[in-house]
């Protein structure tokens, strides 16, 4: 709730720091495009139910966990804070992870990079091929659910490649900035390629979108 008092001063209402526990709470994201938009690759039923329903129930649990935390933290009960850990960086990660997924996907995608982003991805990996044959790797080797990254590591000024399980958030847990996320939950692909998980990481990068891997890459430069 909102707190404030009037400075005598100006008359003007200030509210001081310790009443700024008021927040938007978190939203499910609008995707930027149909659901049936990246079809034949990823089929308008997985796409509803994975954004409709699975980010959904991550943006719902995480405002849950948000409200719960904020009791504990009022209370100075630092027992419940650490409970509270678990749930946070799950249902956080979710909602962040996804929130990415959906701009890294394009109608439009596919193909490979230009500019910047292509000649450190040859820099780093080699070439194009060898980078898509690596990331590909990654993700089809993340034992159970969780997901395949490229990312940047600011400190060494290149690209890396990672996996995290679950729904480990890449920033939160590497440090490494996230430019391309792979979710390989069973969720993100069952219903169109059932078990085999390769045959739908070679459909996904016909619908990479390079020019939002390309803007975070370039943004994370700065």
């Amino acid at each position: 709730s909102f707190c404030f008092f009037s400075s005598r001063s100006s008359g003007k209402l200030i509210a001081p720091l310790g009443c700024l526990v008021s927040r938007q709470k978190h939203t499910l994201p609008d995707l930027p495009y149909d659901y049936g938009a990246l079809e034949p690759h990823i089929n308008a039923e997985i796409m509803q139910l994975h954004h409709s329903k699975h980010h959904a129930t991550y943006v719902n649990n995480l405002n849950v966990t948000e409200e719960k935390y904020k009791e504990a933290l009022a209370k100075g009960d630092v027992t419940a804070q650490v409970s509270l850990q678990p749930a946070l960086k799950f249902n956080g990660g979710g909602h962040i992870n996804h929130t990415i997924f959906w701009t890294n996907l394009s109608p439009n995608g596919g193909g490979e990079p230009k500019g910047e982003l292509m000649e450190a991805i040859k820099r780093d990996f080699g070439s194009f091929a060898n980078f898509k044959e690596k990331l590909t790797a990654v993700s089809v080797g993340v034992q159970g659910s969780g997901w395949g990254w490229l990312g940047y590591n600011k400190e060494q000024g290149r690209l890396q490649i990672a996996a995290c399980a679950n729904q480990d958030p890449l920033q939160g847990t590497t440090g490494l900035i996230p430019l391309l996320g792979i979710d390989v939950w069973e969720h993100a692909y069952y219903l169109q390629y059932k078990n085999v998980r390769p045959d739908y990481l070679k459909a996904i990068w016909n619908v990479i979108n390079w020019e939002n891997v390309s803007s975070r890459y370039a943004s994370c430069k700065k």
